[in-house]
């Protein structure tokens, strides 16, 4: 059975940092794909990022670019996003998910709240 498990979601103030990570457990393939979401209140889920099992990574947020650092644990199965200097638009529930050969499985997400 496939688990994808997000963690290290909270409430930081703008400025801070936080660390989300995302766990793939039971998985078929050794390689795939990982790939971060996001969906604020009342707006549509977006593609913050993905990272290959190859490490390639791709951001697709350009307000995140140079804040947001995906990284990878291949030994581990666990894809990391590193937030700095977080904002309050970043505020959201962000999400990942692990995908080949036509497989895609999602987590349940974690919050994140930027707020003073």
């Amino acid at each position: 059975q496939v688990q994808v498990v997000e963690s290290g979601g909270g409430l930081a103030q703008p400025g801070e940092s936080l660390r989300l990570s995302c766990a793939a457990f039971g998985f078929p393939y050794k390689d795939y794909l990982m790939q971060w979401y996001r969906q604020a209140p009342g707006k549509e889920r977006e593609l913050v990022g993905s990272i290959t099992a190859t490490g390639s990574i791709t951001y697709f947020v350009d307000s995140v670019k140079g804040r947001f650092t995906i990284s990878r644990d291949m030994n581990q199965n666990t894809m990391y996003l590193q937030m700095n200097n977080l904002r309050p638009e970043d505020t959201a529930v962000y999400s990942c998910n692990v995908a080949r050969s036509g497989l895609l499985y999602w987590g349940h997400g974690t919050q994140v709240t930027v707020s003073s």
